[in-house]
């Protein structure tokens, strides 16, 4: 009850504030920016036009609202949760019921002609209740303020971001869910796998013709860090990733394709497969007999464990085809690549490695798409820490499919819903994942603004 209570009164403080700003005149428009509603959906870097003239300093004050209601269940070599006695491995005795809501604050500020500033706020999440922020960075695509005209000129292709951001590794991250952003996602949850950080650096983008190009690099982690580390453990290098792709509309088809990397030889933590602070929208799955459901908060997800000499590539091929009035069909698809270690293990082991592959196939009803359904299937196989008697690492399995339908009832409401089906093969015999699999229905009520 005090949750619930607590997420009101944030929702109903939002709106006061938008209210008073935009009462005040600093509402307007923000350049070279994301909606955060519908018209976000299927956008990934901001492109080269503006989008809103400009007009002055401006403030924009949005938000991201998920409240969800699951009815899953799950079982491992034990069977059905609470069957066995006083066994470590039995499982989270779960019934249907409402989680609790997840809130985020957007903050956007445009600063100058084509400088604006994002600030994002975890208002209340599954992993941390109370209120921290996400990251916030500085966006340049002009640079007249400098009054050099062959910045003028570059800039018609370059995009400038520094600050702690979001990385830019991959496509997949600009469709998952976030906390209480999750309009842009089709499905409840993200990948097996979920490649998502924030990290304190920069990076430039170029874009020509449906041409993409990114660089950058980061500290590798996901806060700053000036503690001198003991000897036994790795030194910190910068993180460097890169993305190439092409993007373009030939009639009624849009067409992407990006590779990313992303690199770190030394690290004491890096978090790029670790760096949600807000948790799976799958609760209580997987987890074990008592679990605390706020520090366990990444159900039904696996964590390689690279923390050091992390490498990794995503490759994803986005088609959108547009068949007039009767709306479009969606293909996003994914292949993800990496080795890394822990920081505990000496350079006398092996790196592991893992590899994830999805693919989302939806059908957006209509002209104006407010409806659509949805396909996902998602694996993933990960080298675990322990060798086998040959040596060898093991490579579990994990398989996911998702079958999903949503209704945006307005531009900045969601109604969406999955059933879900996940099972784990090839794990150790008599552990927690020994024959587990979890299945069931999630509703989410989304607003994005």
């Amino acid at each position: 009850m005090k949750a619930a209570t607590r997420i009101l009164a944030l929702g109903i403080a939002v709106v006061l504030m938008s209210t008073y700003a935009m009462a005040q005149g600093f509402m307007s428009p923000i350049q070279y920016w994301r909606a955060y509603d519908q018209s976000g959906v299927n956008v990934f870097e901001t492109t080269k036009d503006s989008g809103a003239a400009y007009n002055g300093l401006g403030v924009r004050i949005g938000g991201g609202f998920t409240q969800s209601y699951q009815a899953l269940s799950h079982e491992n070599y034990l069977g059905e949760p609470g069957t066995a006695l006083g066994n470590p491995n039995d499982l989270y005795d779960m019934s249907a019921g409402f989680n609790n809501a997840s809130a985020n604050l957007n903050i956007d500020a445009q600063l100058a002609r084509g400088v604006r500033l994002n600030l994002t706020l975890y208002l209340s999440s599954r992993h941390h209740t109370e209120t921290w922020v996400k990251g916030g960075y500085i966006q340049f695509d002009d640079l007249s303020f400098l009054n050099a005209a062959f910045l003028d000129e570059i800039m018609k292709y370059l995009t400038i971001r520094v600050g702690h951001m979001e990385v830019n590794y991959g496509d997949a991250h600009f469709r998952r869910s976030d906390g209480g952003s999750s309009l842009y996602n089709p499905f409840v949850e993200n990948y097996i796998v979920d490649a998502f950080t924030t990290e304190i650096g920069g990076d430039i983008a170029f874009q020509s013709s449906g041409i993409l190009a990114v660089v950058g690099v980061t500290n590798g982690e996901i806060k700053g860090n000036i503690a001198d580390l003991p000897d036994t453990v790795s030194d910190a290098t910068p993180a460097i990733y890169a993305k190439l792709g092409y993007d373009n509309v030939f009639g009624d088809l849009r067409f992407r394709l990006t590779g990313s990397m992303y690199s770190q030889s030394k690290s004491p933590r890096n978090t790029l497969l670790q760096g949600d602070r807000t948790g799976s929208h799958y609760y209580g799955v997987t987890e074990k007999a008592g679990a605390n459901l706020t520090s366990a908060a990444w159900s039904g997800r696996v964590n390689p464990n690279f923390s050091d000499h992390l490498t990794l590539f995503q490759f994803n091929l986005f088609l959108d085809y547009m068949i007039g009035n009767a709306g479009s069909v969606e293909l996003f698809g994914t292949y993800e690549m990496g080795s890394g270690n822990n920081v505990e293990k000496t350079d006398a082991i092996d790196d592991r490695s893992f590899n994830q592959m999805a693919v989302d196939l939806i059908y957006r009803i209509g002209r104006s798409e407010d409806a659509f359904v949805g396909f996902r299937y998602n694996t993933v196989g990960v080298e675990t820490g322990l060798r086998d008697d040959a040596g060898e690492y093991t490579t579990q399995t994990i398989n996911r499919i998702a079958i999903g339908a949503g209704w945006f009832v307005l531009p900045s409401v969601l109604l969406k819903g999955e059933y879900v089906m996940q099972d784990y093969n090839d794990y150790a015999a008599m552990s927690q994942f020994d024959a587990m699999k979890f299945s069931g229905l999630v509703i989410e009520a989304v607003v994005g603004f």
